[in-house]
C-alpha cells in the first residue's frame, strides 16, 4: 500500500516537472511579438464543429474557425479578397491601395500566431529564431518588392518610418496610457533589454550617418561620382549590420535570455501564454506559407499603387511610406504594446517596441541593401540629411527616456510630440521619387539658385 502511495506521488511530482518543462519551452520559445499579438486573440467556439462526424473535415473546419476566427481582428479579413477584386476589375488603385493596407493588418497577426504555433514543436530556439525572422515579415516583403519595381525611396521610407513608429508612437502612446491608467503608482521596468536595443538602434544609425557623410565628403556635384563608393561603404556596413544582428540573437536566445523575458509571467496569472498548441506543425506551415503567399500579393498592391493614392489623397508619397505603412501594417502588434502596459506589464511593451525596432534597423535595412545588391538594384544606407537626423534624434530621445528604468505619462507624451512633429515635416515636404541622395546634391543645388538668383 505504501509502495502504491508513493508511485502515485512520484508520478504527480513527474507530471508535474513534466508541466514545468513544457511550460518553460513554451516560454522561451515566445517572443514580446508572440505576446503583444495574443493579446488579441480569442478563443473560438468549436462546439458547432466537434458534431462533424468525418475526422478530416473536422480537423480542417477547426483550422479555419482558429485561423479567421481566432482574433479579434477577424473583421478585417473581408479587406482581403475585396483587395484582389477591387485590382482585377479596376474599381481604383487608390481603393486597391487603401484595401490592401487594411488586408495586411490581421496577416501580420496571422503570422504571428502560425510562427508560435511551429515553435511549440520546434523548440526553444528554432522557435525564436523563426519568431525573429518573421516578425517583421510583412515590412521586408514590401520592401523586397519595392526593390523589385526600382523604388529604392519607398524602401529607405517605409524601413525608417517603422524604425520611427515603434520608438516614437507605440513606445510614446503605450507609456501615455499606462501611467494614466497607473497614476498611483510607479511603472517599472528592466532598463537592461532597453540598453541592449538602443545601443544597436545606435550602431545602425552610425552607420547611416557615416554613409551620409561619406557621400557629402567624396562628392563632386554630379551623383554619379559617388555611387560606387557609397555603394561599396553601405554593402559593407550591412555586413557588419548583420553580424551584430546574430550576436544580438545569440544574446538573446542563450546567453542572456532571461534579460528578455517577462516577470509577470507565472503559472496562476498568465494571460499572455497558452499551455498547448491548437493546430498541427504540418498544417501550421501549410497555413504560413499561404499566408506569407497572400501577404505577397497585397504588397505587390500596396507598392504599385501607392503613387496613385499619393496623387489621389494629395499626400506625398514619404509621407504614406513613413507614416501611414507602418502604423497600418503593424496596427495589431501595436495595440498588443499599448494593452500591456496599460496592465503595468511595460517589460512586454519594451520587447515590442525596441525589440521591432531592432530588427527593422539591424536585419531587415541590411538585408535589403544586400538583397537589392543581387537584383542590381543601387540601394545604400544614404537615407538623406532629414530623414538620418530624425532617426538618431528619435533614438536618443528614447534612449535618455529610457535609462533610468521608470515611466510615467508625461514621458509617453514628449515621445508622442516628437512623433507629431516629424510627421508633420514629412507632411509638409513634398519629395519627389527618385530624387538624388546625398548632402552633397542638395548643396550643390542650392548652390546653383543662389548663383542663379
Amino acid at each position: 500500500m505504501a509502495s502504491v502511495r508513493a508511485m502515485e506521488e512520484a508520478m504527480v511530482v513527474l507530471g508535474s516537472g513534466s508541466h514545468s518543462k513544457n511550460k518553460e519551452i513554451m516560454r522561451h520559445g515566445r517572443t514580446a511579438h508572440n505576446m503583444s499579438s495574443s493579446s488579441l486573440r480569442k478563443k473560438s467556439d468549436l462546439s458547432l464543429v466537434s458534431k462533424v462526424p468525418c475526422s478530416l473535415l473536422r480537423s480542417f473546419l477547426t483550422n479555419l474557425q482558429e485561423i479567421f476566427l481566432g482574433t479579434k481582428l477577424f473583421v478585417l479579413f473581408p479587406a482581403v479578397p475585396l483587395a484582389v477584386l477591387a485590382y482585377y476589375f479596376q474599381f481604383g488603385r487608390a481603393w486597391v491601395f487603401a484595401l490592401s493596407l487594411l488586408g495586411l493588418t490581421p496577416l501580420a497577426e496571422r503570422v504571428s500566431f502560425l510562427t508560435e504555433q511551429i515553435a511549440f514543436y520546434t523548440g526553444p530556439t528554432v522557435g525564436g529564431l523563426l519568431n525573429a525572422t518573421c516578425g517583421n515579415a510583412t515590412e521586408l516583403i514590401i520592401a523586397l518588392f519595392a526593390l523589385r519595381q526600382a523604388k529604392v525611396e519607398v524602401v529607405k521610407w517605409s524601413l525608417m518610418g517603422s524604425i520611427l513608429s515603434n520608438l516614437l508612437l507605440v513606445l510614446g502612446t503605450s507609456l501615455f496610457a499606462g501611467g494614466l491608467k497607473n497614476l498611483d503608482k510607479e511603472q517599472l521596468f528592466d532598463p537592461k533589454q532597453a540598453e541592449v536595443n538602443t545601443g544597436l538602434l545606435l550602431l545602425g544609425s552610425l552607420c547611416h550617418l557615416l554613409t551620409l557623410l561619406f557621400n557629402y565628403a567624396i562628392g563632386s556635384g554630379e551623383p554619379g561620382d559617388v555611387a560606387g563608393p557609397t555603394l561599396a561603404l553601405s554593402r559593407a556596413c550591412s555586413f557588419v549590420m548583420l553580424i551584430g544582428y546574430v550576436a544580438y540573437l545569440f544574446f538573446q536566445l542563450k546567453t542572456h535570455r532571461r534579460l528578455f523575458e517577462s516577470p509577470e509571467e507565472d503559472d496562476k496569472n498568465d494571460d499572455v501564454s497558452e499551455e498547448t498548441p491548437v493546430i498541427g506543425f504540418a498544417s501550421s506551415l501549410a497555413w504560413l506559407i499561404g499566408m506569407t503567399v497572400v501577404i505577397a500579393v497585397l504588397s505587390e498592391y500596396v507598392v504599385g499603387t501607392i503613387e496613385d493614392a499619393s496623387t489621389s489623397w494629395g499626400i506625398s508619397v514619404s509621407f504614406i511610406s513613413i507614416i501611414l505603412l507602418p502604423i497600418v501594417g503593424n496596427a495589431a502588434e501595436h495595440a498588443g504594446a499599448i494593452i500591456f502596459a496599460f496592465k503595468n506589464k511595460l517589460d512586454i511593451t519594451m520587447g515590442v517596441s525596441l525589440g521591432s525596432a531592432t530588427q527593422i534597423s539591424m536585419f531587415v535595412i541590411p538585408l535589403s541593401v544586400l538583397v537589392g545588391w543581387a537584383m542590381g538594384v543601387q540601394l545604400d544606407l544614404d537615407f538623406k540629411i532629414l530623414e538620418t537626423g530624425s532617426l538618431i534624434i528619435s533614438i536618443l530621445v528614447t534612449s535618455f527616456t529610457l535609462q533610468d528604468g521608470t515611466s510615467h505619462y508625461m514621458k509617453g507624451i514628449v515621445l508622442l510630440l516628437c512623433y507629431i512633429v516629424i510627421g508633420a515635416c514629412f507632411f509638409v515636404l513634398k519629395t519627389p521619387l527618385n530624387q538624388p541622395n546625398g548632402l552633397s546634391s542638395g548643396y550643390h543645388s542650392a548652390t546653383n539658385d543662389v548663383i542663379m538668383i
